[in-house]
């Protein structure tokens, strides 16, 4: 038997940054992916660092913010190791304002329709402006999530982090050593265990309390018409358009997403795809005829309240799973708090909001 000092289950992005702040604290670590690395939620998403979303729940807003905070040191930990550099593609969000926003909102400071028009010409002032359409701007990066996949995978194999791919957890028990964890490979005997599954949730739902779920979000990609220019985020509580800016998919635009209780299913539905685009087009008109490059559907992994699951769920396991739209934005920061935890730290921010024994 192997004794690691923790296991990990699930290799999306918050196992593997997890994993590299465990490694870089001591910690032998041993990472175990039912499928490939980083295949499915980490590169299904459009890359907003989101921090500042008036759609956000407030209860996100420390944790957003630290994470936001620590987002350079996580890349720059990344290039250390990896030797990829992980761009920023964008540095500013056009986000609509609607009345009645919680209390994000309240600390924006809403644009002129003559400064709108001066930061992106290419909107359609007409509907833009007209009524109680209003828009502020953010200071929010976004980046490629493929991009940081190919970089962060690159860095846990470089700092030799035991990762198994294709290896499902059978079943885990208690040991009189702490915990055993059954694969189809062997088992291992660790002091802990921390599930990071996502919606597939390796922890077993209790009636009553918070679960993991499946969002599933439909989204396209497109290249940008000559004619617009874009380097800035727009989004809407209805649509997002995310544009690229550099590297390889430089003047293309991410364009999403659908959120749908639709279980395991990641089917794209033209329909959907044509709803996206002509919500996208009432923005940006000129998305109307641009040539669609991919789509596809992705499974966020939420909760059945919309919240994060951080921190303890039994002896000698945890879980962090169940960040929703913000797993990218929020992988620093649940990579620190996570291990501040596990070393019987003291968390600069309060997790008790996302504890996943709350109630449902």
């Amino acid at each position: 038997m192997e004794y690691p000092d923790i296991c990990i289950a699930g290799a999306g992005i918050i196992g593997l940054s997890l994993a590299l702040e465990l490694h870089s604290r001591g910690a032998r670590v041993t990472v175990f992916d039912q499928g490939e690395p980083l295949a499915e939620a980490s590169t299904a998403a459009a890359g907003m660092l989101a921090a500042g979303d008036p759609e956000n729940p407030r209860e996100l807003r420390q944790i957003a913010e630290l994470s936001r905070a620590l987002y350079p040191g996580f890349l720059n930990r990344i290039l250390d190791l990896s030797g990829i550099v992980v761009p920023f593609q964008t540095g500013t969000t056009l986000q609509e304002v609607r009345p009645g926003e919680n209390g994000y909102a309240r600390d924006l400071t809403l644009l002129s329709a003559d400064t709108l028009s001066l930061l992106l010409p290419q909107l359609h002032s007409a509907r833009l402006n007209s009524g109680s359409r209003r828009f502020a701007l953010l200071d929010e990066n976004s980046l490629d999530p493929r991009q940081l996949a190919q970089a962060l995978l690159a860095a846990v194999r470089a700092a030799r982090i035991d990762l198994r791919a294709q290896t499902p957890i059978r079943f885990v028990r208690s040991s009189p050593q702490g915990i055993e964890i059954h694969t189809t490979a062997g088992t291992l005997s660790p002091s802990c265990v921390v599930d990071c599954t996502g919606a597939w949730g390796l922890s077993p739902a209790v009636p009553g309390q918070v679960r993991a779920l499946p969002r599933k979000g439909q989204m396209l990609v497109v290249t940008l018409p000559h004619a617009l220019s874009l380097h800035v985020v727009v989004r809407t509580p209805d649509i997002y358009i995310v544009p690229r800016t550099t590297g390889a998919t430089a003047g293309r635009a991410v364009i999403g997403a659908t959120v749908e209780d639709a279980g395991f299913d990641k089917t794209v539905d033209p329909g959907e795809i044509a709803r996206l685009r002509a919500r996208a087009a009432e923005l940006l008109p000129d998305l109307a005829d641009a040539v669609e490059v991919e789509t596809w559907a992705g499974l966020r992994p939420g909760s059945s309240d919309d919240l994060p699951l951080l921190g303890q769920v039994g002896e000698n396991r945890f879980v962090a799973a169940g960040h929703y739209r913000n797993g990218i934005l929020l992988a620093p920061a649940t990579a620190m708090l996570l291990a501040q935890m596990l070393s019987g730290e003291t968390t600069p921010v309060s997790l008790s909001a996302f504890s996943p024994l709350r109630p449902e």
